[in-house]
């Protein structure tokens, strides 16, 4: 897993760590269900205090972006970025750029649906 810290950031590192991990769990770079480093090995990684990569745990946490399993360590959540979240995201890019190109709703839904007829 590759975080950077910028150290000369105004932005905290604890806030660095959560949006980096947000947004690979937001993209699929982490997938529902992977388990994170354990925050001591993660804090020992990247050069932080250990406080500073629980906070970070903690606010995913409450973001429902991670769950917490007492010892058997951090998962990514399932529901926040799971499969249909995923296609929900990806079909309302499809439409706006239909809507950009002028195509209509129709025929937006007859390109989607001979591409699932042909998957």
């Amino acid at each position: 897993m590759l975080i950077e810290i910028d150290p000369g950031s105004a932005v905290p590192p604890y806030e660095q760590v959560r949006a980096q991990l947000a947004a690979m769990i937001g993209d699929g770079r982490l997938a529902v269900g992977t388990r994170l480093a354990p925050v001591r090995q993660f804090a020992a990684e990247l050069g932080l205090a250990v406080n500073t990569v629980a906070r970070a745990y903690r606010e995913l946490e409450s973001a429902g972006l991670v769950q917490t399993r007492g010892r058997h360590g951090s998962f990514v959540a399932p529901g926040r970025d799971d499969a249909v979240d995923r296609l929900q995201r990806a079909a309302t890019r499809y439409a706006e750029e239909a809507a950009r190109l002028g195509v209509s709703s129709d025929r937006a839904l007859a390109l989607v649906r001979a591409a699932l007829d042909s998957a």
